[in-house]
């Protein structure tokens, strides 16, 4: 047998092998993602009890439990805007845990501080977007400079006076709160100083004892404050008014111009789970959350509930990091 064919037959013996051992790794790979969840499944969420990422991961979990035949257990790791919670799914490698997360936690965090333990873009895996909404500019009920019943013309006049005596409160650097008060700042001449907290309630818990002067909120705890009269509604950051926040002008209303913000949250799942498990979770996520209890569940929470496929996320994801990428950029925001 010459030197040539010995190299031939020995590497379509070594082919040969390799493709048994690949089929019988195909075999098992399949047979362990038919079996899954084989033990509960975590969803992380990155602010605390009670903030609106926690409530919705909480409406899913227990429908998710039923779909699954398995525990789904809500973990809150708290901090740096979500980030903290983010990282912890895109290191996780047991196929059992996935994440709710908010806008900037999958777009800019790596943009905004280039620190940032993980990359959105690679590290984590679009499952659905679960819900849009504005936010709503909010402000204690009483504050000096500003008469009691001030419309949103006169508080942003009172504003514009203040200057950086004034504050604003949100959930953490990166956060559509941070990101759309500064562009507010850019449009309307205010100048108010940003001081992060860990969540949304701890920020209107602030602005009602006298520690802030104003800050963006998700609809309903706005809402919800300004019924109990601890909170007054300046205006919601969509381009109209919104049925979430109703009764509630738009800030186009006061006179700012060009300014239309969304905030949303979103399921994602660590970019190394096997795409047939990320697809049976997206699948579920998606019927859960067009079913109608949970859609109305959402609604009171604040969020209009849309429920895309991993490919409308990840869609979704690419225009806003290109949006946000310029106005970080524009407005000179950093991490600081």
């Amino acid at each position: 047998m010459t030197t040539l064919s010995l190299i031939a037959r020995r590497t379509i013996l070594a082919a040969g092998t390799a493709l048994v051992a690949a089929s019988a790794t195909s075999s098992v790979f399949a047979a362990s993602t038919a079996d899954w969840p084989t033990k509960p499944v975590r969803i992380v969420v990155g602010f605390p009890g009670g903030s609106s990422p926690d409530l919705t991961a909480r409406t899913f979990s227990e429908p998710l439990s039923k779909l699954l035949g398995q525990p789904v257990i809500v973990e809150n790791k708290v901090g740096a805007g979500g980030n903290i919670g983010a990282t912890e799914v895109a290191r996780a490698h047991d196929n059992h845990t996935i994440g709710l997360m908010i806008n900037g936690n999958m777009t800019i965090a790596k943009i905004l501080n280039p620190a940032t333990p993980y990359d959105p873009l690679k590290d984590l895996a679009p499952l659905t977007l679960i819900g849009v909404s504005p936010l709503v500019l909010t402000a204690p009920v009483e504050q000096p400079g500003v008469p009691k019943d001030a419309d949103a013309k006169a508080f942003f006049a009172a504003a514009q006076k203040a200057g950086d005596t004034w504050s604003y409160g949100t959930p953490g650097v990166g956060t559509i709160g941070h990101l759309g008060t500064e562009l507010l700042k850019a449009r309307s001449g205010i100048a108010p100083i940003h001081v992060p907290y860990s969540g949304y309630p701890q920020v209107a818990t602030a602005m009602m004892g006298g520690q802030l002067q104003m800050a963006l909120l998700p609809p309903a705890l706005a809402m919800a404050q300004a019924q109990a009269g601890k909170l007054r509604l300046i205006g919601v950051t969509s381009s109209g008014r919104s049925a979430l926040a109703p009764g509630v002008p738009s800030l186009a209303e006061a006179g700012i111009k060009n300014f239309d913000l969304q905030i949303w949250n979103a399921f994602a799942a660590p970019s190394s789970m096997p795409a047939e498990i990320r697809t049976k979770l997206a699948a579920m996520l998606v019927e859960i959350a067009r079913s109608p209890a949970v859609r109305e569940k959402l609604f009171q929470q604040g969020w209009q509930m849309v429920g895309t496929s991993p490919e409308g996320l990840a869609n979704r994801i690419q225009k806003d990091t290109a949006e946000l990428s310029r106005l970080i950029k524009e407005q000179k925001i950093s991490n600081q």
